[in-house]
């Protein structure tokens, strides 16, 4: 794992090649408020990003509020959603989460990781992507290309993305936590692509616990 200082410069040179934080961003899949952003989020779980606009749009058609969300039937939201998969499942866990979000919070999404965790469907990943995206918390949400990036770079060494996120929060210098999210993913996209990282244009590779594998295997 890499050490303090050069994690800084890995931030340090992400921050100079990669996009920041676009100004006005919305909440996840662009949703324009907390409750929306919580529901498409936990829509996304296995499921292409296409998918998920698909099942969102739908379900938004029908209902905005979690009053609204309860009205419907679990039949009528699983058809809603059905374009993300696995819709039977989540169309229990969307009930259960507006259930809860109105009994213990009157229907407002709080805005701290643990009211979030404290709510179904709400697992740490979509917790920290509500926290940074709807309510601009300083969070690096850690979601496939950033749990990737991080263990093959060496920013971090862990197994799950729980563990990555954790080691992230401790790791990461204080400045970075705001964008750190958008330099990480939009680096795993455009650059450290999961089957064909394109190493020889890295901005990191010096330091990269990755690039120095198959340099050596190369020697």
């Amino acid at each position: 794992m890499l050490s303090l200082p050069e994690v800084e410069e890995v931030y340090l040179r992400l921050s100079q090649a990669m996009p920041g934080r676009t100004p006005g961003a919305k909440g996840p899949k662009g949703q324009p408020d907390a409750f929306r952003s919580c529901i498409s989020c936990m829509l996304s779980a296995q499921s292409l990003d296409r998918n998920t606009a698909a099942a969102t749009k739908a379900l938004f058609a029908l209902a905005t509020t979690p009053e609204d969300m309860l009205a419907l039937s679990d039949e009528e939201i699983a058809r809603a959603i059905k374009p993300c998969g696995l819709y039977n499942m989540k169309a229990r866990n969307i009930r259960k989460f507006c259930e809860a979000l109105l009994g213990q919070h009157g229907g407002v999404v709080p805005d701290t990781r643990e009211g979030l965790l404290g709510l179904p469907g709400i697992g740490r990943k979509c917790a920290d992507i509500v926290l940074s995206f709807t309510f601009g918390k300083d969070v690096i949400a850690v979601d496939t290309h950033v749990h990737r990036v991080c263990n093959r770079i060496g920013l971090t060494q862990a197994k799950t993305a729980d563990k990555t996120a954790q080691q992230l929060e401790a790791r990461s210098p204080d400045w970075a936590m705001r964008d750190g999210h958008f330099w990480l993913i939009q680096f795993g996209k455009r650059i450290c692509r999961a089957r064909a990282p394109q190493c020889d244009i890295c901005p990191v590779h010096d330091l990269c616990e990755y690039y120095a594998a198959l340099a050596k295997e190369d020697e």
